[in-house]
């Protein structure tokens, strides 16, 4: 408020104030004055009026700062208003040769309380507000476009927010050193250190929904330089449909900085083959295995079959599809076996007869593998053997292997077992006419069970430090979601016999996995600390989605690339699969690692009918 606008302001209310004092004291003692006419009131009205605006100005009562209000401006209301009742006093002498002590007295009272009153609520009022001010955390807003505007507005119209919006980024030029909604657009986003500690900034909102996730990871990493909080805008189409509001910030995670963007699905070619059709996951309490079950019933299959080895993870499965689609006419069913089984495999495929199957369910974890190989085997090849021979023998119409980057050029047992698998179905499928078998690859999901993400949140709340295995160790990186949508895209696209494999952009290192882990989590790298533990028995530096005898550089699907592996002689794989139980450990690692890396030489050979 500008000083002629409080100064008018002032004066406005202290005129109602005394007009209403000295109206208020003459109809309280009304019956007692048959003398006090209209005429007298006027002018004492007038008298106290006028003198009350004279002695105000000369106790400087319209250029006090009332919200730092204290004892020595109630002295100068005091002063104030007692001159201006003497003054009317000495008025309605004058004129009628008396004065009507009582009136002028109740005057004062009135006079007095709400002067004062007035000017000392002005101070809480304001103390309050500025206590909410203060409290508020000033806010940074990188974005000066259409959707960094909107932000601004309804940070500045919503009194409730707990941000208070202080400067603008933006990288176009054109609009440094422009004020928009009052806020001065300062620079780019190289200068955020810089504005973050001349502005005190608490908050920064990144306001630029246009963002590649390459260019989200640069401005973080100016962001990650700053002791200030970073969040993100929501998603526009969240915004669009009302599912959020544009204050509704969220924290930036893990997934918004990968380097690629996310995969988008034939929905309607997609729909067409799982619509009205049964489906069936192995695995279906896991993590890949429950998204691909979410997923699915998005496109209202006739019915769902989870199945899996754990009872919990099945019942809590079955709860979320039933919550998440409480409407939906899928029939839900469930059913508790182990894929190495063989006998209750066969009972469910007869029983359920699925037009498509996906199959997740696996052992995953590399080191715990190492040491226990012949569990791998059991489940990974002879468990997805039975469902893909009992898929066949019931004339599925799609089989789907979710298999792995560690499959190729494999160093552990883990990624052998998974390379056999493949070349188990690709078998199957050069002879079965009636089921399509494919494999889909893909690299490390985050947030899945045994995923690095979990393990360096908890290593991250304990207050670190967090364990890498080697400073140059690579892997590729996606979402559960991606994961599952590359799985159910695989299904649609396969004709027989394919490695499907999507184009996951550049290995991140999972040392700035971790730096970017423990910024997000509110923490400086020096605060938690990074602990180099050594690389663990099988795993590799590097991981691979296609050797080079598999690639195939051309797109099948947008960001969705095919790969054929090299064909291995059955009677190899079924030689292992026969002589297994009579194995030792260690020929069952070799034979393992020499069948999945196309190096099988002077093995005994046992011919399989």
């Amino acid at each position: 408020m500008t000083y002629r606008s409080r100064l008018t302001f002032l004066i406005f209310i202290d005129s109602l104030i005394v007009l209403s004092a000295i109206y208020l004291s003459y109809f309280i003692l009304h019956p007692d004055l048959q003398i006090y006419t209209i005429p007298t009131l006027f002018i004492s009205s007038i008298t106290l009026l006028v003198s009350h605006h004279f002695f105000a100005s000369v106790y400087h009562l319209y250029k006090k700062a009332w919200e730092y209000a204290s004892v020595p401006e109630l002295l100068s209301i005091t002063k104030s208003v007692t001159f201006s009742v003497i003054t009317a006093a000495a008025i309605q002498l004058l004129i009628n040769g008396d004065i009507y002590v009582r009136v002028l007295m109740i005057a004062w009272m009135l006079h007095m309380l709400l002067i004062g009153g007035s000017r000392f609520s002005w101070r809480v009022l304001r103390s309050r507000v500025v206590r909410q001010e203060n409290n508020k955390k000033r806010t940074l807003i990188v974005g000066a476009g259409a959707a960094g505007t909107m932000v601004v507005r309804q940070l500045l119209s919503n009194q409730e927010t707990e941000l208070k919006p202080i400067a603008f980024i933006d990288d176009d030029k054109r609009k440094h050193h422009l004020d928009i909604l009052g806020l001065p657009v300062l620079g780019d986003s190289s200068l955020i250190e810089q504005v973050v500690k001349e502005k005190e900034i608490d908050n920064i909102v990144i306001a630029i929904p246009s963002l590649s996730k390459k260019e989200l990871n640069v401005i973080f990493e100016e962001c990650s330089k700053t002791t200030a909080k970073t969040q993100i805008m929501p998603m526009i189409e969240d915004l669009m449909v009302g599912k959020v509001s544009v204050n509704h910030f969220r924290d930036v995670q893990v997934e918004d900085l990968l380097g690629r963007e996310q995969i988008e699905l034939d929905t309607a070619r997609i729909a067409f083959h799982i619509s009205d059709k049964v489906v069936l996951v192995t695995g279906a309490g896991g993590s890949i295995g429950s998204e691909i079950c979410r997923q699915i019933m998005n496109f209202h299959p006739d019915k769902i079959v989870l199945l899996g080895h754990g009872e919990n993870s099945i019942y809590s499965i079955e709860l979320d599809l039933r919550t998440l689609f409480p409407t939906a006419k899928t029939e839900i069913v469930t059913e508790i076996a182990d894929i190495q089984d063989r006998n209750k495999i066969f009972t469910i495929m007869e029983t359920h007869r699925p037009n498509i199957v996906y199959h997740a369910a696996a052992h995953k974890h590399v080191p715990l593998m190492e040491r226990n190989p012949e569990e791998a085997v059991k489940n990974n090849i002879f468990g997805t053997k039975n469902v893909a021979e009992a898929s066949a023998t019931f004339a599925v119409e799609t089989f789907v292997l979710v298999s792995s980057d560690k499959a190729v050029n494999p160093t552990n047992v883990m990624g052998a077992t998974k390379r056999f698998a493949e070349l188990v179905i690709q078998d199957i499928d050069r002879h079965s006419e009636t089921t399509k078998f494919v494999a889909v690859r893909f690299g490390n999901v985050l947030g899945s069970r045994g995923s690095v993400i979990p393990l360096f949140k908890k290593q991250i709340q304990a207050g670190g430090p967090v364990t890498v295995t080697h400073p140059e160790m690579t892997r590729y990186f996606m979402t559960i979601p991606e994961a599952s949508r590359l799985v159910i895209q695989a299904s649609v696209l396969g004709r027989g016999g394919e490695i499907f494999v999507l184009d996951m952009g550049e290995p991140v290192k999972i040392v700035d996995l971790a730096r970017n882990l423990i910024k997000l989590s509110g923490y400086s790298i020096e605060e938690i600390g990074i602990k180099y533990s050594g690389i663990r028995p099988g795993e590799k530096m590097y991981e691979e989605l296609l050797n080079e005898e598999e690639v195939h550089k051309e797109q099948v699907f947008p960001k969705i690339h095919i790969g054929k592996a090299a064909n291995v002689d059955q009677a190899i794989i079924y030689n292992f699969i026969k002589r297994f139980e009579q194995m030792e450990i260690n020929e069952v690692k070799s034979y393992l690692l020499d069948v999945a890396n196309n190096r099988f030489i002077n093995k005994d050979i046992v011919e399989v009918s």
